[in-house]
């Protein structure tokens, strides 16, 4: 999972940003290593039709929408030849639908049509990015769906894939994205993609500023993962018991 391409990124998306020469770097152990990136929507469809996937499968996405991924990104993928997903945001990518609020320089329409184009699969991220298991009910139908149909219109393409804000979701956020028309989604979690986590529950590893090159071989091949977030993990499970806490005092009493 990446964020932002960037060599000089704003202090907001600094840590969960690459530079590019890090970036292909990484794409180079990749190709190196003989992994297979695909599509999010090729491996789940793969999953769901009892297909065999490729060699070393892998997959490589991209949060938010971020100008890098065009700029910086693109040109090292299709040098390797290798598929990648990209999960936009749409209320704040530039264009008729930005509604402001980005925290960096993000991509325009025109760009995510040439990275659909270069066989970049184009996702759902939400239209204006909140953490949906906190939104109630109308928002949340709306975040999905018109992210959804913004992504339809500007690409021709109704997306099949979605990422949780955040990577926060819980059954009524997952239940909503499917109903949008979204056919799987992806979480963070920082453990390696299994097919019985479920198609609107796959995991991802965060890959960042200080993500060291020993460091991400060490992920690619699956190795000590867990001690590598063993400290984001402790505060994710202190995020849900704190998000659970106030869902509970929000509540109505009967």
């Amino acid at each position: 999972m990446y964020h932002a391409v960037d060599p000089e990124p704003p202090r907001a998306t600094r840590r969960l940003s690459v530079t590019p020469e890090a970036f292909a770097t990484q794409m180079a152990v990749v190709a190196d290593r003989g992994f297979t990136p695909l599509t999010t929507a090729g491996l789940a469809a793969a999953w769901r039709d009892g297909r065999p996937l490729p060699a070393r499968p892998l997959l490589v996405t991209f949060d938010d929408g971020y100008e890098g991924v065009h700029r910086h990104a693109l040109p090292v993928l299709a040098a390797h030849g290798f598929a990648a997903t990209l999960f936009v945001s749409t209320g704040w990518l530039r264009g008729p639908h930005d509604e402001g609020g980005a925290p960096a320089a993000m991509l325009d329409w025109d760009q995510v049509r040439e990275l659909a184009a270069a066989g970049t699969e184009i996702g759902g991220h939400s239209h204006s990015h909140p953490p949906l298991d906190r939104t109630d009910d109308r928002t949340l139908r709306f975040e999905a769906g018109r992210c959804r149909a913004i992504v339809r219109e500007e690409t021709g393409t109704a997306p099949v894939s979605f990422a949780y804000p955040f990577g926060h979701s819980d059954r009524r956020v997952r239940r909503a994205v499917r109903a949008a028309g979204f056919a799987q989604a992806l979480a963070v979690g920082n453990r390696l993609a299994r097919r019985g986590q479920g198609p609107y529950a796959l995991e991802r590893v965060t890959v960042r500023r200080s993500t060291g090159i020993e460091e991400f071989e060490r992920l690619v091949e699956g190795r000590a993962i867990g001690r590598t977030f063993a400290a984001d993990r402790a505060l994710t499970k202190g995020y849900a018991v704190v998000r659970g806490a106030r869902k509970a005092v929000r509540r109505p009493r009967p």
